[in-house]
């Protein structure tokens, strides 16, 4: 667990770096998709997950 929470942080940092500095390119796409499945697996998906199903009723409950 300690190592899978580990390598969420560094690759949530990697990510943020790419974004700032160059924009995302190939390579930055493929090191937030291994961001992404790292997360899924982690202890807070659940959070993620239910905070993600909150801003979906609320953007689907907005009327125009």
């Amino acid at each position: 667990m300690i190592l899978s929470i580990s390598g969420v942080v560094l690759l949530g940092v990697i990510v943020f770096l790419f974004f700032r500095k160059d924009g995302l390119k190939l390579s930055h796409a493929l090191v937030s998709a291994l961001f992404g499945f790292y997360l899924a697996s982690s202890a807070i998906a659940p959070s993620i997950k239910a905070g993600g199903a909150s801003l979906a009723s609320l953007l689907g409950g907005i009327k125009i």
